[in-house]
């Protein structure tokens, strides 16, 4: 079992910028991979980004690419999402997960093994 709590959500002006981090505990911390996911209102839970399990690959969806980076310290049991350049159609609640299936390839699952519970980013115009 893996445990996972976000944390640095918030409301930021267009433009601005919030780093997303998800402390992880239970299962070895560096034996899974980590990504993450947002869902707007009324939509679909989407892949953000994904890391593998030592951090040395990452992968990104269109929609945020060189503008979002994911990284993490496994010293910490922490994976971070930091977001730059926000715009309002990154409003979402974004969740962070981890799965331990093929966990050097930092491509996410759609239903990955573990779920936080979601922390809120609003992006004002």
């Amino acid at each position: 079992q893996v445990q996972l709590v976000e944390s640095g959500g918030g409301l930021v002006q267009a433009g601005g910028s919030l780093r997303l981090s998800c402390a992880a505990s239970g299962r070895t911390f560096s034996n899974v991979k980590m990504g993450w996911f947002r869902q707007a209102p009324g939509k679909d839970r989407l892949f953000v980004a994904g890391i593998s399990r030592s951090g040395g690959s990452t992968v990104y969806a269109d929609s945020v690419k060189g503008r979002f980076t994911i990284f993490r310290d496994n010293a910490k049991n922490t994976v971070y999402l930091q977001m730059n350049s926000l715009k309002p159609e990154d409003t979402a609640v974004y969740y962070c997960a981890a799965d331990a299936l093929r966990a050097s390839v930092p491509t996410m699952p759609a239903n990955p093994d573990y779920w936080g519970q979601g922390t809120q980013v609003t992006v004002s115009s």
